[in-house]
């Protein structure tokens, strides 16, 4: 007989260990459940269209509309997913680990492998979506959905909701394990601070050069400028914004040691 604990977990994954979750987990699954309702409102579009097309009054739109609709659920999905660990595990070890080690392997994939993958995925479509924008992207059905930039700007968007669910999650299972201080939390999860800290001082680099660009400079002259550039070191070739990046992350990483300490100190 399932135990009610399994039950729930069939049923309601948001609800398991609840009282282990965070404002910012609870938030993440409620933003989920709303997003949720998308499917039943697929299933009738799928249906709608199944019957048209059999009558010959195929519409284009509820084609369009399908895939806008389970885009939505999915990317939003991903984020329910790592909040409640209900995602697929193909670690066949996992589950004989203690505790502990658990949620070590946790912390690891979550901002060692997954939550970089989940910045680079937004820095990529950012440029994807802003180029859709700027041409105010359709269909390309002459009766389809208009305004596909919405989806993709939604998809963009909706990696941030995947990062901040990431790095909730992180922080609770982090709590499981140690003291949460600023340090520890910059520290263990360093790929995942080292690269957004490139992202925001690559673009802020890049918006500074822009605004200040001289009169026949456009966007590209900027990407060429040479703080972009590579630069020799013995046998590697790195680029000024990389180092640029480790400096910045090794500083901020130190401040976040200064401050726990003067913490410490105060407390």
């Amino acid at each position: 007989m399932e135990k009610p604990e399994q039950l729930i977990s069939l049923s309601d994954p948001g609800e398991v260990d609840r009282h282990e979750h965070t404002p910012s987990d609870r938030a993440v699954i409620q933003i989920s459940n709303v997003f949720a309702w998308l499917f039943p409102i697929l299933m009738l579009a799928i249906c709608a269209q199944v019957v048209l097309r059999q009558s010959g009054m195929n519409q284009a739109w509820l084609d369009d509309l399908q895939w806008w609709l389970y885009g939505m659920a999915v990317l939003v999905g991903i984020g329910y997913a790592v909040t409640t660990d209900s995602h697929v595990r193909v670690d066949i070890f996992y589950d004989r680990f203690p505790t502990p080690r658990k949620l070590k392997v946790d912390i690891f994939a979550l901002v060692w492998m997954f939550l970089p993958f989940i910045l680079l995925s937004w820095d990529v479509t950012l440029g994807y979506a802003i180029v859709s924008v700027e041409a105010d992207e359709g269909s390309t059905s002459p009766n389809g959905l208009n305004n596909l930039w919405m989806l993709k700007v939604f998809m963009n968007v909706s990696f941030l909701f995947i990062a901040f669910a990431t790095w909730a999650a992180y922080r609770r299972r982090l709590a499981q394990l140690t003291e949460p201080t600023l340090f520890r939390t910059l520290l263990y999860a360093f790929p995942s601070v080292m690269f957004a800290i490139n992202l925001a001082s690559y673009y802020a680099i890049w918006w500074a050069l822009y605004l200040t660009r001289g009169p026949e400079e456009d966007a590209r002259d900027i990407g060429r400028r040479a703080i972009f550039d590579e630069f020799e070191l013995g046998a590697w070739e790195l680029r000024y914004t990389i180092v640029i990046t480790l400096v910045l992350t090794l500083l901020v990483i130190g401040l976040a040691r200064l401050a726990d300490r003067n913490r410490r100190t105060e407390g």
